[in-house]
């Protein structure tokens, strides 16, 4: 097959044994029709020369890359769920198929939805639905744009499968998705070790993500080296949370085994983005209680740390394992702000400033009830922006006097280059890129109906032109 030099495999994880994962088999699907491939992100792996048929072969049938894993593996792993433990979930639905490094020397997943019965698919038939695979590329590649660490969406092939399922009109058709990210090891996947009573199995699981995602701490050994991975996922995953709440964004399940070591955004269900500033909005239509609200995802992912810090703890003292999650607090403040000056392209400054420049901010927003994404469209660059705002919809908001602190404010964070950034085509439109619910159904209407892509292909067209107004990614 046509790899280029960039092509790096690494397969790590296939190396740890028979106690982290199972050897599973592809489903065989009746039909491959290719419904989205990741060029851009293809051609960074390497894998960007194979030919049609040659990325059938490998990311529909699974037939093994060159020098990779030679059967993929489903993944093993409890977790929280809605707060109450699970010890009988895992890869259902799922495998990791490959590893491989990329250009920054990142060990990336090559990584499935919907491809086939594992051990853990319990009574699922281990399939994903077309609108869900659908959903996971609009959802990645949108939070790519926005600048959110996120798993990339890199396959897509329908699959010709009638699904029955009780969230959507049935029977349905189906797909099967995969993933580049930054690993697929949860917080869950310790969580399970600990359940087990295994810490020596804990302590390779630790060694293998120093290895793999933490080379500087290899020069700690035994519960300082522990205690550092832990300091990572915190910081890492405090940002994310930080990340998600500039875009917009409510992931809508953040159980303990959907978030990952690495602090890396993934697997995308009932998500959806707030069409304004709204505490209490929430995603999935099972989240009675609103745990997993728009606003209470900081205190979420907090939370699931603390499990994660649970589960280590059989390996680590837990006051190490407690002043490491005290990281969270400045992790998630810089998170924020680097988000949302990145959505307005704003000059930093003190962070004790800033951060009571976004308080306003946040809450004029809640307040007012302004368009969120048109709020940052109509800001970008502060102050450059202020006639382009004034031809705003929402002009008005922007003219009353609850917004002359939030105006000055940002002028004194406006940078000097403001107009040159503005010259870009997707400043020249009359509104922002969104993608909320009622415009994903929009886009799976089409498809559903008629086979009709077009309004989805465009789509991502207007994401990638927003992706490039803000910069490479």
């Amino acid at each position: 097959m046509p790899v280029s030099a960039r092509y790096r495999p690494d397969p790590l994880f296939a190396k740890l044994g028979p106690e982290f994962a199972d050897p599973v088999a592809p489903a065989r699907f009746p039909q491959h029709v290719l419904r989205w491939r990741n060029q851009r992100w293809a051609e960074r792996v390497g894998l960007g020369e194979l030919s049609a048929s040659e990325w059938e072969a490998h990311f529909a049938r699974f037939e093994p890359l060159p020098d990779n894993m030679s059967a993929p593996l489903a993944m093993r792993y409890h977790g929280h769920q809605f707060r109450t433990y699970n010890p009988d979930i895992g890869d259902g639905r799922g495998f990791l198929f490959a590893q491989l490094r990329d250009g920054d020397d990142r060990l990336l997943d090559l990584a499935t939805k919907g491809s086939g019965q594992t051990p853990y698919s319990r009574f699922g038939d281990g399939r994903l639905t077309l609108k869900g695979g659908v959903r996971e590329v609009l959802a990645a590649e949108m939070l790519e744009a926005l600048g959110v660490y996120t798993s990339k969406p890199f396959s897509l092939f329908e699959t010709g499968e009638a699904l029955t399922r009780g969230d959507e009109p049935s029977p349905t058709r189906s797909s099967v998705l995969v993933r580049l990210g930054h690993s697929h090891i949860r917080f869950g996947s310790f969580q399970r070790l600990a359940f087990l009573e295994r810490p020596d199995l804990i302590q390779v699981l630790v060694e293998h993500c120093c290895a793999a995602y933490y080379p500087q701490h290899l020069n700690l050994s035994g519960e300082a080296r522990v205690a550092a991975l832990f300091g990572e996922a915190v910081e890492a995953n405090a940002r994310l949370a930080g990340g998600w709440m500039a875009a917009g964004f409510v992931h809508g399940v953040l159980n303990t085994d959907n978030l990952n070591i690495c602090g890396e955004s993934f697997d995308y269900g009932p998500w959806r983005f707030v069409p304004v500033s709204d505490p209490v909005f929430t995603a999935a239509y099972f989240d009675e209680t609103g745990l997993y609200a728009f606003g209470r995802q900081p205190e979420a992912v907090s939370w699931a740390l603390a499990q994660l810090g649970g589960a280590l703890s059989l390996v680590c003292p837990p006051a190490l394992l407690e002043t490491q999650l005290k990281r969270f607090a400045h992790g998630y403040q810089m998170g924020l702000r680097d988000g949302v000056f990145g959505r307005l392209n704003l000059v930093e400054g003190a962070l004790d400033a800033d951060m009571a420049f976004l308080s306003d901010l946040f809450g004029w927003l809640t307040e007012t009830r302004a368009g969120w994404d048109q709020f940052f469209f109509d800001w970008y660059c502060g102050a450059a922006s202020a006639e382009r705002a004034a031809a705003s919809p929402q002009a008005q908001l922007y003219a009353d006097a609850a917004f002359t602190p939030i105006r000055a404010a940002m002028e004194t964070r406006t940078g000097s280059n403001g107009a040159a950034f503005l010259r870009h085509p997707y400043f020249q439109r009359a509104a922002p890129v969104t993608m909320l619910i009622d415009e994903v159904e929009g886009l799976w209407a089409p498809i559903a109906e008629r086979d009709d892509w077009s309004l989805f292909e465009a789509k991502l067209r207007d994401v990638a032109l927003m992706r490039d107004a803000f910069g490479p990614s």
